[in-house]
């Protein structure tokens, strides 16, 4: 279709609607209100697809500005970015892997503060896909096999952990580091045996290139012995420090449209679609859907709630990682994580009301 010189695109409508409703919703706010908002800018760890749709929701709804929150939220490029602008200060708060935050604080241990807040992915949703054409049924299969990932994917880089809780040796697979965009057709043409990714990406990138789950031996890390968290709400210490009832409320609206989300996935990626009018809506409803019953519906999320961590859970993945990445120094789990601006237990016992 030829557009006209002047005209709107598809995408710049869509994003002009989304903030008008977002406008709309501080607009009903009295003036002095409005004038007390606190602004928050937000960093999404990748671009707006359906695991993004709470902090949509949230937004598009008024529930952070119910908090006297004014927030931006962008999309991001990957968790080490959003990680490195929180801590930068060019954003206050953000999301991205836990794993990558860590990493972080033990390169950096006289840097800028940044701590998770609270947990989103209570696991990780790194994943390796096998072709079962290759012999690959179990984590064993894998031994003399050619794997191929991104050198800065989270199951490349915690692929000693998964080996160790697998009786795997950590040399005993064949690695090609590749480009993000090639991992999945390098599966599909048979050129390696097998990949990592995230569950609910690398699955639906293979499904497009012709592959099903039939044909696949797919190994969640969580599933296979790894404890480490996922991605996490992030803050930058010194405006948690100076706003501590900003990142509290964040965190209460937030936690507000992550369970109406988990009660209706198929009306919270309507809020993706609003900020991004191009989205195939079919494909990001069944990624959010992937992403709540693989990462965020977790046995421990429905016994202690969505949000938290476990202390020695916490001190354990910290080592894990640390030995993985082979990391200069040792983080403390008061470093990574603090539970302080949680909204209470009881209102983050979302998953009971789901069933």
């Amino acid at each position: 279709m030829t557009q006209r010189p002047g005209s709107a695109s598809p995408r710049s409508i869509s994003s002009t609607i989304s903030s008008t409703l977002g406008g709309l919703a501080l607009s009903l706010l009295p003036m002095g209100a409005l004038a007390d908002m606190t602004p928050i800018r937000f960093q999404l760890d990748w671009r707006f697809e359906g695991p993004a749709a709470p902090f949509l929701m949230a937004a598009e709804k008024g529930y952070f500005a119910e908090e006297g929150l004014d927030v931006q939220i962008d999309s991001g490029s990957g968790s080490a970015g959003a990680v490195n602008r929180v801590a930068s200060g060019a954003y206050e708060m953000g999301f991205g892997d836990l794993n990558a935050l860590i990493e972080f604080l033990a390169e950096n241990p006289e840097g800028p503060g940044i701590q998770g807040v609270y947990i989103v992915y209570d696991g990780t949703p790194a994943a390796v896909f096998a072709r079962k054409e290759s012999g690959i049924e179990s984590p064993a299969d894998l031994a003399g096999k050619t794997i191929a990932a991104p050198a800065f994917d989270t199951g490349y880089r915690a692929w000693g952990i998964f080996a160790a809780a697998n009786g795997l040796e950590t040399d005993a697979v064949e690695w090609q580091n590749v480009d993000p965009t090639l991992r999945e057709t390098l599966l599909t043409r048979g050129d390696v045996d097998a990949i990592t990714g995230f569950y609910f990406t690398s699955l639906l990138n293979l499904e497009e290139r012709g592959m099903s789950e039939e044909d696949l031996t797919i190994m969640p890390f969580p599933d296979y012995g790894v404890p480490l968290y996922g991605n996490a709400i992030l803050a930058s210490e010194a405006f948690a420090q100076d706003n501590p009832e900003a990142v509290q409320g964040f965190l209460r609206a937030f936690n507000r449209a992550l369970g109406e989300t988990l009660a209706d996935p198929d009306a919270a990626i309507e809020y993706v679609k609003n900020r991004d009018g191009l989205i195939d809506v079919e494909m990001e409803t069944r990624r959010l859907k992937l992403a709540l019953e693989s990462v965020v519906d977790t046995p421990d999320a429905r016994e202690f709630g969505v949000g938290g961590v476990d202390d020695e859970r916490l001190m354990q993945a910290i080592q894990l990682v640390a030995d993985a990445y082979d990391l200069p120094t040792l983080p403390s789990p008061d470093q990574v994580f603090d539970s302080r601006y949680l909204p209470p237990v009881e209102e983050r016992m979302l998953l009971s009301e789901t069933e």
